[in-house]
């Protein structure tokens, strides 16, 4: 058995659980609009906290104990929920979008309106459980946002002095699309509107341009590193070997249920080695170097020095592993990050404690009805289905 650190995925969409295997074998823009939107748009408060539950649930069984989780526009307070009753800590952002093409009308809202339900949902759910469970801003991408509202998610995030998620430079339609609008690569326009640095998550960064790797790494700006979504969606093969040569923070997230479709970071810790070496060299991204990625680089990157490592003093976000597998056959002589990385499941994760409470024991969560989850995500997935695509 091995007992590491939780491990922290800096991009997921939760509310998506739901939708897993309804929005296969599309592109980004056409995935989104003809299905991922269209499915959002449909949740109900019930629908999207039992997605949540089942999102996370999947997260901790997996070993993730930290999750940076994007929202949908309405009901957000059902994922904070989620996240406060299933026990996982998150940092949780509504989904702030006041334009966009092929957007359904219900996902936009006034600038005025985004702000209003962000700030109501920060004084009620940031610093949750002890810190938690935090709040985030998280303006969707530059194509469902004004740049007044861009600018504005600026001014705030350092008000309040929380993290911005979006996303950037994920798929050349998109990139071409923001150059159209705005007259600037992706990054670029988002560093024009303040959205790079340190407090600063985005996700994907596929598409740059060498101004734009430089921003990146001048601001400290995070970037999130999503093989499994980037392959599924043909978005794409990040740079990462060439991002962490320049000293940019690179992290891992497994994305959403519906374009990947799977949570397990111990796949996407995998990806993240092996889609590297036939371009980069055997060298190029070894088992402790991604691990570390989704763990204590991960950690720093958050500005969540608590959680990360195995130290005394820090948080006991704690996973065991069971290395006595068929697939593993651990000796003590072998590099245990090689196992952790190359040969390791999610099923593999046979206990997981966050914040020192146990949540999933034996392989099973403590902190949510499996059953009954299953159930109702099926039935609340299948009236989603129904309402959109009648």
């Amino acid at each position: 058995m091995a007992v590491i650190p939780g491990l922290i995925q800096s991009h997921i969409h939760a509310c998506q659980a739901l939708f897993r295997g309804l929005a296969d074998d599309l592109a980004l823009l056409d995935w989104l609009r003809n299905r991922i939107w269209p499915f959002e748009a449909a949740h109900n408060a019930e629908s999207l906290y039992t997605s949540g539950m089942l999102g996370y649930a999947e997260c901790l069984l997996g070993g993730t104990t930290t999750v940076v989780d994007m929202g949908t526009v309405h009901h957000t307070d059902s994922l904070f929920q989620a996240a406060l009753d299933i026990g996982i800590r998150a940092i949780i952002g509504k989904a702030l979008m006041d334009m966009g093409e092929g957007v359904p009308s219900n996902l936009v809202e006034s600038q005025e309106e985004a702000i209003n339900d962000w700030q109501r949902l920060h004084s009620k759910f940031h610093g949750a459980d002890g810190g938690r469970v935090l709040n985030s801003l998280a303006p969707r991408f530059a194509l469902s946002c004004t740049r007044p509202l861009l600018e504005r998610v600026a001014a705030l995030a350092q008000q309040y002095g929380v993290i911005v998620q979006t996303h950037a430079s994920e798929n050349r339609d998109e990139c071409a699309a923001v150059k159209s609008i705005a007259g600037l690569g992706n990054v670029e326009y988002l560093h024009q509107t303040g959205l790079t640095g340190k407090n600063v998550v985005l996700a994907h960064c596929i598409w740059l341009s060498e101004v734009e790797k430089d921003i990146l790494a001048q601001t400290g700006t995070v970037v999130a590193h999503c093989p499994s979504s980037n392959l599924k969606l043909a978005s794409g093969l990040a740079a990462v070997p060439e991002m962490l040569g320049r000293g940019i923070a690179v992290t891992i997230g497994a994305d959403g249920a519906p374009c990947n479709n799977s949570m397990d970071a111990f796949l996407e810790m995998r990806l993240a080695s092996l889609l590297q070496k036939p371009g980069q060299g055997a060298l190029a991204m070894p088992a402790r170097l991604v691990f570390e990625l989704a763990t204590v680089t991960a950690a720093t990157a958050l500005n969540l020095p608590e959680i990360g490592s195995l130290v005394t003093g820090k948080k006991a976000d704690v996973v065991a592993v069971d290395l006595e597998r068929c697939h593993q056959m651990y000796l003590p002589e072998a590099d245990i990050y090689s196992a952790l990385v190359y040969s390791a499941k999610s099923s593999d994760v046979r206990h997981v404690w966050v914040d020192g409470q146990m949540v999933v024991g034996d392989g099973r969560p403590l902190t949510a009805d499996a059953a009954n989850l299953l159930q109702k995500a099926k039935i609340q997935a299948a009236a989603i289905r129904q309402q959109v695509c009648r």
